[in-house]
């Protein structure tokens, strides 16, 4: 399942991370999150342990969207020791989210 990533939490979960970090970006006002929404929660499943998998709801947590530069929403952010390594802006296929994963565990 994919966690729900705040401000508060954002350095722990995601930069510190030792494992690959894939985090949406989204609200709950956006249809094209709602597409990517049970795509991000179908590889939190699939991850679990291997890989930190997390949503950051845009309009409640602005401090890493901005940090970030999101300006459309959904974007995909993946990272590895803290550092941004890809990015997804709009709707994917799965597969899309899951090469970048596999890329950083191989």
């Amino acid at each position: 399942m994919a966690q729900a990533i705040t401000d508060a939490t954002f350095e722990e979960l995601v930069l510190k991370s030792d494992k690959p970090v894939l985090v949406d970006f989204w609200a709950a006002w956006c249809g094209p999150c709602r597409m990517v929404g049970p795509i991000i929660e179908e590889i939190g499943h699939e991850y679990e342990g291997k890989a930190v998998v997390g949503k950051v709801d845009v309009d409640a947590n602005q401090e890493f969207a901005a940090k970030y530069g999101i300006r459309n929403i959904p974007t995909v952010l993946v990272f590895q020791n803290g550092e941004v390594v890809g990015r997804q802006v709009g709707v994917a296929p799965k597969q899309t989210y899951t090469a970048a994963i596999d890329a950083l565990l191989s």
